[in-house]
């Protein structure tokens, strides 16, 4: 080895020394520092990996890989992994407790050294089963074992200060964009905003809640349902900033001015939803620290380390979609 060579000592003892295991002096451990920085030597990763029986790969198991809200989170998670000597294999859920389970086994045949799970369907007690053969870490729900990790945000506060802000500019009639049935994170928040009503004194009109589906098109034909059906409402909150995108659509061609005529809010603040016409009032996700997070969870469960973290709490951001009502 040429770093050997050049610092006057053996090849073991450099191995030793950048896996941390070596007792040496400290004047050869400064010869082959000195070394490795002459020589700009990086020692190969996957060799090392091997060494400890590891493939240097995590894998990670998003929902849709074309949605923007997926986008922010595996960049935090790209960011995580970088000077870690790991890599990657991003496979999609579809929404689909199925496919979840077959692309969890792929990864697991693939020998990958853990696994990310963004979301989705699959139940907790399946998650654990999984655990026992790799360490993964989830979004979207709450575990705590030696292998298995959960991170949850509070949907349903999210959905409740989106209510009470609008009630607080004087809205009484409050439409409301829910997201696909039987998704927990959509259910969470419809029980937000039934809460936010009923401390508001608000009646609960269930006319004035349309089902969606977390896409563009489901906001634009929730509203346009709402019109069809002659209801009276002076603001609408879309359960994600997706389905924000449609309804601010379908307002426009109607003619109506937000917020002129009708206040708008959505939940995630995705990275476009400060440039809508105009920008959307909306409940933030710290989606790219959730992505880093999970990763630095993941590396500790993997390494056998405690695991730290902390995510950091929903907040509302108010931009020029909603004002007081007329």
């Amino acid at each position: 080895m040429d770093v050997a060579r050049h610092a006057g000592v053996s090849p073991s003892t450099v191995s030793r020394i950048l896996n941390g295991t070596a007792k040496v002096s400290d004047d050869k451990r400064t010869a082959v520092m000195a070394a490795i920085e002459k020589m700009h030597f990086a020692p190969n990763q996957m060799a090392q990996g091997l060494k400890k029986g590891r493939s240097m790969t995590i894998g990670i198991v998003v929902q849709d890989i074309s949605s923007p809200f997926f986008d922010e989170t595996l960049r935090g998670v790209d960011d995580g992994l970088k000077g870690t000597g790991y890599a990657s294999v991003i496979v999609s859920g579809h929404w689909n407790a199925v496919e979840e389970t077959e692309r969890i086994r792929l990864l697991l045949a693939r020998k990958v050294d853990g696994i990310i799970l963004l979301s989705g369907h699959l139940g907790d007690d399946t998650i654990l089963q999984f655990a026992n053969h790799r360490p993964i870490v989830s979004t979207g729900r709450e575990l705590r074992t030696k292998s298995a990790l959960g991170f949850k945000l509070d949907n349903e506060n999210g959905a409740f200060m989106a209510v009470r802000h609008l009630v607080e500019l004087g809205h009484r009639r409050i439409a409301f964009v829910t997201g696909p049935p039987h998704h927990r994170d959509a259910d969470e928040r419809l029980i937000g905003y039934k809460r936010a009503l009923a401390e508001s004194d608000i009646a609960y009109d269930d006319k004035l809640v349309v089902g969606g589906d977390f896409h563009e098109s489901g906001g634009l034909l929730a509203v346009n349902h709402l019109f069809e059906t002659n209801q009276q409402f002076t603001a609408v909150f879309a359960a994600n900033d997706l389905s924000a995108y449609g309804v601010r659509l379908c307002l426009y061609r109607k003619g109506i001015r937000v917020p002129e005529d009708i206040s708008l809010v959505g939940f995630d603040d995705l990275p476009g939803s400060s440039y809508t016409t105009p920008p959307l009032t909306t409940i933030r996700q710290p989606l790219y620290d959730m992505g880093r997070i999970a990763t630095n969870a993941l590396l500790a469960l993997i390494n056998g380390e405690p695991v730290v973290a902390q995510i950091p709490p929903l907040e509302l951001v108010v931009r020029e979609t909603t004002r007081r009502v007329r």
